[in-house]
Order: structure tokens, then C-alpha cells, then sequence
């Protein structure tokens, strides 16, 4: 039996398994018998790489974001709009069959968009070229969901899933819980909560399903046995993700608000162009960039070439700060948008 086999007989079985008390063990084991086949089906295929049918984008600019949605959502026409870069449009699906990139220029950030072949339901599996598709996906800062306003929460859900199955995990923290293996002394295990949703045994079946039997265990919060999960493998990518429903210019009003209501979402329509700035804000927000500029001793600012951060660099990344009036300040102050910052040499 291949891996595909496998992981589907699991994902049949754990269907099929009433959660309650009693079955939680079967649940859990069988959950990291998942998650490994899903680790092994992929992993970079020698032959693939062999015969060139990946892509590559060199990461450039300050920022990363990656445009995913299913065939014929608008990606290509968003990225035609926002950047310079034209990538083929088409009333027809598969239009986009490499990954393009274009960059966003934004208060002063040159933040890289990369247009992914649309994905279809199966991607995780190697379907359509979703193994290539993900593989880029996971190194961006932001992922922009696309969707069709027109067909409801289902493009979503399926996308959500297919993503969830390669470890990459859609506006979610990283599990607080400290896990370290050891080289003896059996399994140490304590909690700092209480747990509702992982229990001792519970734990220490699931390393033993990964071959660990020595480790020391702490959780922090109260832990699905996925997100334990998620620690014992550590490849796992959290990334904020922008839900972006396009076309709402062919639903109802009443439609349009519930949408824009939804949380991490924004409703825009690339055909008649709207909302795409208010877009472009809620990107600049959810990369959680700032703008720093720069200024010699006894010259005005230079405001023609920004320094971008990260929100929450501070003074010891880039110096003084003199916003509003020069003041000194410390390795530690906190860096805001728009400081302007000058270097003194003691």
C-alpha cells in the first residue's frame, strides 16, 4: 500500500470515529500516523528536481507575499493592477502555469507578490502542481487567499484544509509548549494549565508513535493533541493570512457586508477596481512593517530612501530617534513609523 493509500484509510478511519472520551487515544495515534505519511509524501521528489519542474522565485524586496486561490479568481488581473508586472488573463482556468512575481511599491517598501498557479483541491497530494505551489507559499511573509465572492464559503474551506495538510498554519500562534528530546530518563511531563484536551498518556503515546521515549514536556496552554503534534514535528510554518473575496460587484449588497465582516477578510473587485486601497492597507498592516528614514548631522532628513523594519525593531538596529523633536534615546527605544533616526558617534 502507498503513502496516498495510507493517508487515505486514516483520514477514512478517523471519519468514521465518534470523538468522545473513550476513543480520544485512537483519535490521537491515529492523527500522528497522519501527520507522518503527510511529512514523507512531501518531501522533494529527486526525480522532479532532476527534470526542472519546480520554481524558484529569489526572494527580493522587504516583504513576501504569496497569492493563492483557485483557477480563475482574478489573481493574475490583481497582480497586473498592483504592480508592473503583466501576468496573462484569461476568462479560463489554468491560465497561470509558472509562478510570476511582481512588487508592490507601498510607503516606501518594495514588497514581492508572487502570482501561484491556481490550486486545486488535492494540491497536498501532488495534484495540478500544488507540491511546487506550496513549497513557495511557505517561504512568504503574508498569504493572500483569493476568492470568488460569487461561490460562497467553499473555495475557502478547501483551500484552508489543503494548506493545513502541509503544515502550513493560517492566522494560528505556535503552540506555548516546551518540548525538548532527551538521551535518558523516560518521559518527563508537567503542565503550567489545566488540560482539557491532552492528557499524560495521551502525550506519551503520541511520542512513542514518532520512536521518542525520552523527553521533557511542558505545556503552557491548554493543547489540542494536533497542535502537540505540530511541536513534536517543528517544520511547521504560522503566517498571517488576508482572506480577499474578489468579484463582489456580481453579489448582493447584504452579501458584500457579511463578507467584509468576517474576520482577517477584505471584499475588493478587481473588474471595477474597488476597495483595492483600503487592500493594500490591511497588507502593509498584516506584514507589520515600518518606515524608518535617515538623517546626518546638521542635514535635513532624507525622505527618498527608506529603511524598512520589522514593527518592534528598535534604536540598536538603526540608532537615535528624532521624531517630532530630537531626542536621545537608548539600544532598546522601539522604533515608530516615519521616525527619523540619526546616528551619533561618541
Amino acid at each position: 500500500m502507498g503513502i496516498l493509500e495510507k493517508i487515505s484509510e486514516i483520514e477514512k478511519e478517523i471519519a468514521r470515529t465518534q470523538k468522545n472520551k473513550a476513543t480520544e487515544y485512537h483519535l490521537g495515534l491515529l492523527k500522528a500516523k497522519l501527520a507522518k505519511y503527510r511529512a514523507q509524501l512531501l518531501e522533494p521528489s529527486k526525480s522532479a528536481s532532476s527534470k526542472g519542474e519546480g520554481f524558484d522565485v529569489m526572494k527580493s524586496g522587504d516583504a513576501r507575499v504569496a497569492l493563492i486561490g483557485f483557477p480563475s479568481v482574478g489573481k493574475s488581473t490583481f497582480l497586473s493592477l498592483m504592480t508592473s508586472t503583466a501576468s496573462e488573463a484569461a476568462s479560463y482556468e489554468f491560465t497561470t502555469l509558472t509562478c510570476i512575481p511582481g512588487v508592490i511599491e507601498y510607503k516606501g517598501a518594495n514588497i514581492q507578490l508572487l502570482d501561484l498557479p491556481g490550486i486545486i483541491e488535492g494540491a497536498a497530494q501532488g495534484k495540478g502542481r500544488g507540491r511546487q505551489v506550496i513549497a513557495v507559499a511557505r517561504t512568504a511573509d503574508v498569504v493572500i487567499m483569493m476568492l470568488d465572492a460569487t461561490k460562497g464559503e467553499v473555495q475557502r474551506s478547501l483551500l484552508e484544509k489543503e494548506l493545513e495538510s502541509v503544515g502550513i498554519r493560517l492566522n494560528k500562534h505556535k503552540p506555548n509548549i516546551y518540548f525538548k528530546p532527551k538521551k535518558g530518563g523516560g518521559i518527563s511531563f508537567n503542565s503550567t494549565v489545566t488540560l482539557t484536551q491532552c492528557s499524560e498518556k495521551l502525550v506519551q503515546l503520541i511520542l512513542h508513535e514518532y520512536k521518542i521515549f525520552n523527553a521533557e514536556v511542558l505545556f503552557r496552554e491548554d493543547c489540542s493533541p494536533d497542535e502537540f503534534i505540530d511541536v513534536i514535528v517543528g517544520n511547521r510554518v504560522y503566517m498571517p493570512c488576508l482572506y480577499v473575496y474578489n468579484k463582489i460587484d456580481q453579489i448582493s449588497m447584504e452579501e458584500v457586508d457579511r463578507l467584509a465582516r468576517k474576520p482577517n477578510s477584505v471584499v475588493i473587485s478587481c473588474g471595477m477596481k474597488l476597495n483595492l486601497d483600503y487592500l493594500l492597507e490591511m497588507l502593509w498592516e498584516y506584514l507589520a512593517l515600518t518606515c524608518i528614514y535617515t538623517k546626518k548631522r546638521g542635514q535635513r532628513p532624507d525622505f527618498t530612501d527608506a529603511i524598512i523594519l520589522r514593527k518592534g525593531a528598535s534604536v540598536e538596529h538603526v540608532g537615535t530617534s528624532t521624531k517630532y523633536s530630537p531626542q536621545r534615546v537608548g539600544l532598546t527605544h522601539t522604533m515608530e513609523h516615519e521616525d527619523v533616526i540619526q546616528i551619533v558617534k561618541k
